[in-house]
């Protein structure tokens, strides 16, 4: 089976019709055998061009159509000249110029093929004339009525091909941001399931937390100095139910829905912002951050506090995963109607399994991370209308791209 795979990957379908076909010709009644060398020597050239990568080059179609031209002038010498019967045979040339030369190309190899058949009445007999003009000239009209039929014939294909591209590569875009589509909407149930989930456990959560904050509070007070133990640890509880606290505070933030307060904002003012509360962070980062700002943006319609936090915290994550001395880097562009912030950092990457995660809540991947810092950039990004994408390769870093729309009012 592999064998015989192996011999039709060599010899094509058509090489055995071509080699049919020259095979009749070359018992032709009355041919030399000279003329019976020239013809399957074309024949020959049919089969072996295609399989010959220097012919699939201009320079080798051009050299391919002269070696065919000069065959084809010998055997219609051999063979009666210019009324030799082999005379269609000029249409291989002149076809095969077609399909690889090019308009321009298949104009001068049709002229060529067309000065060279009427070369031959020089090799007429002195004394003798031509008298039947009429079949002449319809062989001549032949050679470019061919071709160029040939040329449309292909350039329709062509076109068709290019269309059937254009169709397949914006049926993959289409399906590419349908599935983005699915994911959001399959991420935006998540977060309003977990959102009820989280904002319930809060408030449940907080009101023992309260008495346990206020009992602490008048151990501290009633408690003897002298008890250093037990002065220390109410302290202990204390400390630790105000960051209870602050994680039940976070929750909630996660749960409550957003009442954005849009106004007009230069976009570099709130990174530059954001980028100084992250250059403050405790323990220092060893980071750099750097800023790349297009021009041409002009301010648009957000709640600054709400997009200085997305890019505080995506900074913040962009900088942590950062190796020492790394840097982080911030670009804006316009896209159309869309306003394109990225941080780009060269860390150690996103597994491609967490992807579709990250913006899950309470996924982390993080020792000490609790997961509602990407959660909560999702939502923010969500309400303003806009779009949160990120692309990472494990070893080489991640690129987070914030797309918020460009509108006139709050709509």
């Amino acid at each position: 089976m592999e064998q015989r795979s192996r011999f039709w990957q060599i010899v094509r379908p058509q090489d055995i019709v071509w080699i049919a076909l020259f095979a009749v010709l070359a018992v032709y009644p009355d041919l030399t055998p000279e003329s019976t060398t020239v013809l399957l020597g074309l024949g020959l050239m049919q089969v072996i061009e295609p399989k010959i990568p220097f012919f699939g080059s201009r320079t080798g179609s051009i050299a391919s159509f002269l070696i065919k031209l000069a065959l084809w002038y010998i055997l219609m010498g051999w063979t009666d000249g210019i009324s030799s019967p082999f005379y269609w045979l000029m249409l291989l040339p002149v076809m095969s110029a077609a399909t690889s030369l090019g308009l321009v190309g298949l104009v001068a190899a049709t002229a060529l093929a067309c000065g060279t058949y009427l070369s031959l009445l020089v090799f007429l007999p002195p004394g003798t004339s031509v008298s039947d003009w009429p079949v002449l000239v319809l062989r001549e009209a032949t050679f470019p009525i061919a071709g160029f039929l040939t040329y449309e014939l292909l350039e329709a294909n062509r076109v068709a091909t290019r269309k059937a591209q254009l169709a397949a590569e914006q049926l993959a875009e289409a399906n590419k941001h349908l599935q983005e589509a699915e994911a959001q909407v399959r991420r935006t149930e998540r977060l309003a399931a977990l959102g009820q989930l989280s904002a319930g456990l809060a408030h449940e959560i907080r009101n023992p937390l309260s008495t346990i904050k206020g009992s602490a509070e008048m151990l501290l007070k009633n408690v003897n100095t002298d008890g250093s133990v037990a002065h220390e640890l109410a302290g202990f509880i204390s400390t630790e139910v105000d960051r209870t606290n602050a994680l039940v505070t976070r929750f909630l933030d996660f749960a409550r829905p957003l009442a954005l307060r849009l106004e007009k904002t230069e976009i570099t003012e709130v990174i530059d912002e954001a980028v100084a509360q992250v250059e403050k962070y405790t323990p220092p980062l060893d980071v750099s951050i750097y800023k790349n700002y297009s021009p041409d943006i002009a301010p648009i319609l957000i709640d600054r506090q709400l997009i200085e936090r997305v890019l505080y915290n995506l900074l913040l994550n962009a900088s942590q995963a950062s190796p020492p001395q790394g840097s982080v880097t911030v670009k804006t562009r316009q896209l159309d109607d869309t306003v394109e912030i990225s941080v780009i950092d060269r860390g150690t990457g996103i597994a491609p399994k967490d992807r579709e995660s990250i913006f899950n809540p309470f996924f982390t991947t993080k020792s000490s991370g609790v997961g509602l810092g990407l959660a909560i950039v999702s939502k923010i990004v969500d309400e303003h209308g806009g779009q949160i994408t990120v692309e990472s390769e494990p070893g080489a870093g991640s690129v987070f791209h914030v797309l918020l729309p460009v509108r006139e009012n709050g709509k």
